[in-house]
């Protein structure tokens, strides 16, 4: 009985309008203007809504998350773990800029991030929906997705005639409707400030999802380009770029109960999706999830623990699945304590019932019940596609033999049928991703990772199992261990020179190849193919019929008052609400504000509480200035929201009423980490490095006094 009253109660605070939901498009802002206003926005909701002037078109992806610019020299704000791999990149076992930090005495000093990092400018954002869907009405399957991919290529190569332009074309609304994304490609990036990783990742994985924090997660770059102020790839003679706009960091202090807005590129959300979706990821796909990247995690360091350069190598990988790690479990529990499976299916129901009163409901009906049939279709190798994917992922020399093979197949089509990915526009990212490969390689490591997926691939039944993947690697431990060994001790692939000379190869001469890898990526390629083809196949249906069950979720969204954002999808979005705290418990409160004094008291001279001397010592000093908070009569570390935030949103710059920068997302808080699932408004928090806390480190613990007068910040 409790559970069900407590699904009910969820299911009637979702059911009402909220206003601190919601990851809205610009375009959106102006039909939500009142709320704006009434939750305390100061500027004109209409002007954010064009991404070419400011805020908004100070605001950039950075990496596979965001950033945004905070001088006019191309000064660019985001957190130390989104430049994570930038610091690893550049670290040395005698140039140790994780555990020591960096600061660029001037511009000359400044280190160029990893080859294939970017930064991307959005400069347009157009409806592209009738040129998208013309060549699919009519189709099915794999052919609608072909002409939905066709129609895809030709808008973006178009666009992209304009030298330095990259773009993209977003699904809104599950295929709904298309908008073509036109973005500036800054690609010579630099290392400008980085904390020591023991104030930009305080806490580590204990503290990952928890509040209080205590992390001074943040990092300078700075983008560059040619003389001629267009986009170039690292040259010493390239000059800082001269962003259109850029966000000036405030001076002032906040409060609980302060207005924020946050501006960033979201990853992926599934709010909108299914309930049986919701029901496959809660009994299936976390669980499955956690125990393969534990089982990852526990294969890097043990292997890792006998190298300390592959300690170094890996840094940014294991950080990367510890945290997808934690993410899956705070998610699992999340939802868990939502019942968001019993939640979404009465939701649905609902929505069912409202729709099957309405006129000519029958054609819409009849395509969702489709699209469900397709979605328990690929239940049937789930297990052995999330492992094929992981292989890839966590791989370096294996990734770069099955990329150097498909480049190859790729290369003999004209460009516009090649495989996304695999385009010439896609070959500089290629050649930045096998650049530095030995910098994130160990042979011992990577063949350890790869027998521990192989061991679970062999547990799966017949019926998942792949021919070209036995054949390979063989079908038990002892073959699979011999193969890996075989694999690694002939291939020449562990050479940067080889891994490049062989992107202009083509398929002829991979096939002739007597390196034991290149075979190995040739026999496993057409396997790749004929799982690829089935994805498409049912992916085209669900791009097909998907459109139903979003036009029936808005229709009865409407019905009750309620606009309806679109599910993330690493497009501009933007949050606001209110700085909060949280009571996630019975007689456990969260106020909104750290301080200082919390590093101090988890202070034990272990990582991951080994604050750094220099840090301790200027917390006992006290010498805090104009950063210091007026009512605490201390200096502040991070603070609390109730903004709608998901992965993608990590370096997004949060804004006060009048738009000024206060703070840098870095996080959400245990009880939220379902929020790319469900909103639920009763736990969703988003955790945030106070602007202060940046100014002071920087002031007076690890000191760049040029780069805070390049930010027009004051200097003590």
């Amino acid at each position: 009985m409790r559970r069900r009253l407590l699904a009910a109660s969820l299911a009637l605070s979702l059911g009402a309008a909220h206003a601190d939901e919601g990851m809205w498009m610009p375009s959106q802002l102006p039909d939500i203007a009142e709320q704006l206003r009434k939750a305390g926005y100061e500027g004109d909701p209409a002007a954010l809504a064009d991404l070419t002037k400011p805020p908004m078109n100070a605001v950039v992806k950075v990496g596979g998350a965001t950033g945004a610019f905070v001088s006019k020299d191309g000064l660019v704000l985001t957190n130390h773990h989104v430049a994570f791999g930038v610091i690893q990149y550049n670290s040395r076992p005698d140039r140790d800029l994780i555990g020591g930090g960096f600061v660029a005495a001037d511009r000359a000093a400044e280190l160029p991030a990893n080859p294939d990092y970017r930064v991307l400018v959005t400069t347009g954002f157009d409806r592209v929906t009738d040129r998208i869907l013309t060549g699919a009405r009519g189709k099915s399957g794999r052919a609608y997705y072909d002409a939905v991919d066709a129609a895809t290529k030709a808008v973006v190569a178009e666009c992209e005639r304009e030298p330095g332009t990259r773009c993209s074309v977003a699904d809104m609304y599950y295929g709904t409707d298309f908008y073509l994304i036109r973005q500036l490609e800054l690609r010579d990036i630099r290392l400008v400030y980085a904390p020591p990783d023991a104030i930009g990742n305080y806490g580590d994985e204990i503290d990952n999802f928890m509040w209080p924090r205590h992390s001074g997660d943040f990092t300078l770059l700075r983008a560059y380009v040619g003389k001629d102020g267009r986009p170039a790839d690292y040259s010493p003679d390239n000059v800082p770029y001269a962003p259109p706009a850029h966000l000036q960091v405030s001076t002032a202090h906040v409060n609980e109960g302060d207005f924020a807005m946050l501006a960033g590129y979201p990853g992926i959300t599934f709010r909108h999706r299914m309930a049986p979706e919701f029901a496959n990821q809660v009994e299936w796909q976390l669980p499955s999830r956690v125990a393969l990247y534990k089982r990852i995690v526990d294969t890097i360091e043990s292997t890792a623990a006998k190298d300390a350069d592959a300690k170094v190598l890996y840094a940014a990988q294991l950080a990367s699945l510890k945290n997808g790690l934690k993410r899956a479990q705070g998610e699992l529990d999340g939802l868990r304590r939502s019942d968001a499976v019993t939640v979404r299916a009465q939701d649905e129901a609902t929505m069912l019932a409202w729709l099957g009163r309405q006129p000519a409901a029958k054609a819409t009906l009849t395509d969702i019940r489709a699209a469900q049939t397709v979605l328990d279709k690929a239940l049937a190798t789930r297990e052995r596609d999330q492992l094929l994917a992981v292989l890839r992922s966590q791989t370096q020399l294996l990734r770069s033999a099955l990329t150097l093979q498909r480049l190859a197949l790729e290369k003999a089509k004209p460009d516009a049928q090649r495989e996304g990915g695999y385009q010439q526009r896609d070959e500089a990212l290629i050649t930045g991703q096998l650049k530095q490969v030995q910098r994130r390689f160990s042979p011992a490591v990577e063949k350890a990772v790869l027998a521990e997926l192989l061991a679970q691939y062999r547990a799966l039944p017949a019926s998942q199992r792949v021919p070209e993947i036995d054949s390979v690697f063989g079908t038990t431990a002892e073959s699979t261990q011999a193969a890996l060994d075989a694999l690694y001790s002939g291939t020449k692939l562990g050479d940067e020179a080889e891994r490049l000379r062989l992107m202009s190869a083509d398929a002829a001469a991979l096939a002739a190849s007597t390196d034991p890898l290149l075979q190995a990526a040739a026999k496993l390629t057409p396997a790749l193919l004929r799982l690829e083809n089935e994805a498409k196949t049912r992916d085209g249906e669900l791009l097909r019929l998907r459109p139903a069950y979003m036009r029936a979720l808005i229709g009865f969204r409407k019905s009750q008052g309620r606009a309806v954002y679109p599910d993330a999808n690493s497009t501009l979005r933007v949050s606001y609400g209110k700085l909060t705290g949280l009571q996630p418990r019975d007689a456990v409160v969260y106020e909104p504000l750290t301080t200082v004094q919390g590093i101090a008291e988890k202070h034990t001279g272990e990582a991951p509480f080994n604050a750094p001397a220099p840090l301790l010592g200027a917390i006992a000093k006290g010498n805090f200035g104009n950063t210091a908070d007026p009512k605490l009569g201390t200096q502040t570390v991070d603070f609390m929201t109730n903004l709608d935030t998901t992965g993608g949103n990590s370096g997004s710059p949060v804004l006060d009423a009048r738009g000024r920068l206060i703070g840098i997302n870095f996080d959400s808080n245990w009880e939220a980490v379902s929020a790319s699932w469900m909103y639920d408004p009763r736990y969703k928090r988003a955790i945030h490095v106070d602007a202060r806390y940046m100014r002071w480190l920087m002031d007076k613990v690890y000191p760049a006094h040029h780069l805070l007068r390049e930010m027009d910040l004051p200097v003590e």
